[in-house]
């Protein structure tokens, strides 16, 4: 993939999140659980986060400067994991197994652009994805260990 400015790998960027908020979204629409619904509505609603934080930030030069990165811990579960594909009625783990590979994927593709461009500006939007992203895979595969921990009660 090659981008000719910042703006193209944001407008890239937010479709990309626009795509996981419509994912999210409609598996919420065919969840028969109540709590797979809220489960679903959350992950749409993160992904809508990401969406406005990139929307806030395009042609913002000084948003993307101020950007503060942290640490965060990759607990690596998915990476362990096959891809599946969403099965109306499917469990809550593979469900949870289904999102934590997606940001996984995210946080793959957003370090290789980072990796494959020498645009300051342009490789700095890719590491707040990969931040962003890496911030929900977390926060999945620690619902995902809560969830398995909870099973032995």
């Amino acid at each position: 993939m090659n981008f000719g400015s910042v703006d193209e790998i944001l407008t890239f960027a937010i479709d990309r999140e626009k795509e996981a908020v419509e994912f999210y979204a409609s598996l919420a629409k065919e969840a028969t659980r109540d709590s797979l619904k809220q489960t679903f509505e959350s992950f749409s609603k993160e992904e809508q986060k990401h969406v406005d934080l990139l929307s806030d930030i395009s042609g913002n030069k000084e948003k993307i400067d101020a950007y503060e990165f942290k640490t965060v811990t990759d607990l690596k579960i998915s990476d362990y994991m096959v891809e599946t594909e969403y099965e109306e009625g499917m469990p809550m783990p593979e469900i949870l197994k289904l999102a934590m590979k997606r940001e996984e994927k995210a946080v793959k593709l957003y370090t290789t652009l980072s990796e494959q461009t020498d645009n300051a500006d342009a490789k700095k939007v890719f590491q707040i994805l990969v931040q962003e992203e890496a911030k929900h895979k977390l926060a999945l595969e620690t619902m995902y260990d809560d969830y398995l921990a909870d099973q032995d009660n």
